[in-house]
């Protein structure tokens, strides 16, 4: 969320999101607590910027917010809606016992898993790969205990975890931790051995370990798969050198 809140008849914002260079996750009732900007936010979509005008009995009250805020003061927020998740579903989820958790219905475990690697992309997508790549492990925890009861469960199961295994992979890439790196990859070639992308992490990995031979199998390996990426033979190249 970009936001700026102003008292009313001023131009001058006593708070403002919008020179920051990116803006991080706020939950409402934690990040938002005021009244008025959390009723306002559940009726905006992704992508939409409103303005809202709160009386005091949906902004700072009859004591105000001192120094900035007066007595009993009109304000107006600027607000746009950059994007948004769904995380209720997953903080019901965390909130119960390991027991309960296991009982939980498997659709609804995956929607929690993916719900996490969104957040975790959306970390990734702004440069803070730490706080993705707790996400993804988050995501992967709730996949991890969880038993199928069938065969097309455990084909559900896998196609999770294969996402987030390679995500997992790419962000400690980026987190120059290749030996890492490369565990995730096997992880995620354990359930997919065709996978171009796990081949092309686990390739990378080594490369940067300078393991060269086992480079060279797994970007050869992805290569076969996918013979047109750009991105497996420019690292081929590397190897060439």
């Amino acid at each position: 969320v970009k936001y700026s809140g102003y008292l009313e008849h001023s131009d001058e914002p006593f708070c403002t999101n919008y020179h920051h260079k990116v803006s991080k996750l706020m939950k409402l009732g934690r990040d938002i607590t005021l009244r008025g900007l959390e009723i306002g936010l559940l009726t905006m979509t992704k992508g939409e910027a409103a303005r809202f005008v709160f009386t005091p009995d949906y902004a700072y009250g009859q004591r105000g917010c001192y120094p900035l805020i007066p007595c009993n003061a009109t304000v107006v927020f600027e607000v746009e809606v950059l994007d948004f998740l769904d995380s209720s579903e997953s903080d019901l989820f965390f909130d119960l016992l390991p027991e309960q958790q296991a009982t939980f219905p498997l659709e609804k475990v995956l929607k929690v898993s993916d719900t996490e690697r969104q957040f975790g992309n959306y970390l990734f997508n702004n440069g803070n790969f730490e706080g993705a790549k707790d996400r993804y492990k988050r995501a992967l925890s709730v996949l991890k205990g969880r038993s199928p009861s069938s065969e097309a469960e455990q084909c559900q199961i896998n196609a999770s975890k294969l996402l987030v295994l390679l995500n997992l992979s790419l962000t400690h890439l980026k987190l120059e931790r290749p030996t890492r790196a490369l565990a995730y990859g096997e992880k995620a070639l354990m359930i997919d051995q065709r996978n171009a992308k796990a081949l092309f992490r686990c390739g990378q990995a080594c490369l940067r370990m300078t393991q060269f031979e086992r480079a060279r199998d797994f970007l050869v390996g992805a290569q076969r798969i996918e013979p047109f990426n750009r991105d497996i033979n420019d690292e081929l190249k590397k190897l060439a050198r």
